[in-house]
């Protein structure tokens, strides 16, 4: 990219390698480096995200499968964050050959793409502190109403985390997209909250219309 003076964007591999060993390792994986050795993490303007594409699908010479239990993670960390430009692969959303996506993990990416068209903007806050649960904010802006989110990953037990959108968020009351959590947060009068996530999966609180 120096060598081309940054007229190009290339495929973050690095990237797409840390999701398979986390998907891989499951608990044992530390899940605040995930972006560590991407390059995302430091070019975050050059740089296509993908969880999974024709190159590392099965059968072929370069497959490195990302398994279908932290698909969903890794598509909310490209999708919902601001870094990258992620790209979501067709075999995960229609299927590969005879086999098919099935309805109900199309509407998982269904929903997180619905999440980042409407609420994941704003200023980006990880809280990337413990190794099985970690989170990321966006503040949302003033163009689009009741945007912002937070988003919560667990590859181990149900966890949780104390957040802060604000004194102009006070009272606000948050749901899980997902519906992987059914229970709704209200925040206190300074904003804070303390979000949910169940293990192994995600969590995407928003306080605007599902």
């Amino acid at each position: 990219m120096d060598d081309v003076n940054y007229y190009m964007a290339l495929f973050d591999v690095p990237l797409h390698f840390n999701f398979q060993e986390a998907s891989k390792q499951g608990r044992d994986y530390d899940l605040r480096q995930i972006f560590e050795g991407t390059l995302v993490e430091g070019n975050p303007l050059n740089v296509v995200t993908f969880v999974d594409n024709h190159d590392s699908q099965p059968g072929q010479s370069l497959e490195s499968w990302v398994e279908d239990w932290f698909k969903p993670l890794a598509y909310a960390l490209i999708l919902l964050r601001r870094d990258g430009y992620p790209c979501l692969f067709y075999g995960d959303y229609y299927g590969i050959g005879d086999s098919k996506t099935t309805k109900e993990f199309q509407a998982k990416l269904d929903c997180l793409l619905k999440a980042r068209r409407l609420y994941a903007y704003g200023e980006q806050i990880d809280t990337f502190d413990h190794n099985n649960v970690i989170a990321s904010q966006r503040l949302g802006d003033t163009e689009h109403q009741d945007s912002g989110l937070a988003m919560l990953i667990s590859n181990g037990d149900d966890g949780s985390k104390a957040l802060s959108f604000g004194s102009e968020r006070a009272s606000t009351v948050w749901h899980d997209m997902t519906g992987n959590r059914s229970e709704t947060i209200t925040l206190d009068e300074q904003g804070n909250g303390t979000f949910l996530v169940k293990g192994g999966s995600v969590s995407v609180w928003v306080s605007g219309e599902i």
